[in-house]
């Protein structure tokens, strides 16, 4: 953006709420420059979505009924699906923080997400990333996460935010995320 703004480019995993948003915002009080974030919402995977649903048949369903073929699967009503979930996150997002009082825009992505993100920092020349993310407990121990993948990847902090827990619970261990990795 301009000389004059501070930056932030936000890679969120799902639709923020309005309590994320408040904690996002509440960050940047101090900031004297006005503050602006980028949001990058990542296209939901339509094969995953496939996948995922036909993984969730069991064995004994699979075998008493009909080979279904991809065919049967309408990919593109799926794509088309995905599509608009995604864009309904991401305007629920920007509605978010812009009801908290923050200046937000964003996209969807459809690349990989740490390669988006580092574009967008680039693009932007932003100051610093925001990763909001469930809690993935087996990808944060091995460094594969996306907080992990970024801090190698871009060269501004980057911090990672667990969606639907307040700073108290992250810190405190009484909210779903990990604490002491």
């Amino acid at each position: 953006m301009s000389e004059t703004t501070y930056d932030v480019v936000l890679l969120v995993e799902q639709a923020l709420t309005a309590a994320d948003a408040a904690q996002v915002r509440s960050l940047h009080d101090g900031i004297e420059e006005p503050v602006v974030y980028h949001v990058l919402l990542p296209l939901e995977d339509a094969a995953a979505r496939i996948e995922s649903a036909m993984g969730s048949l069991s064995s004994g369903e699979v075998l008493a009924t009909p080979a279904m073929g991809m065919s049967d699967v309408d990919l593109d009503a799926v794509r088309q699906d995905c599509q608009e979930r995604s864009d309904a996150d991401l305007a629920a997002t920007l509605a978010a923080l812009r009801g908290a009082g923050a200046t937000a825009e964003g996209r969807v992505v459809g690349e990989p997400p740490i390669d988006a993100l580092a574009a967008e920092v680039t693009r932007v020349d932003a100051r610093e990333a925001i990763i909001l993310t469930r809690s993935h407990v087996v990808a944060e121990f091995f460094h594969v996460d996306w907080t992990s993948r970024a801090r190698r990847k871009i060269g501004v902090p980057v911090l990672h935010l667990l969606e639907h827990e307040t700073f108290d619970e992250q810190a405190g261990g009484t909210g779903e995320g990990v604490t002491g990795l």
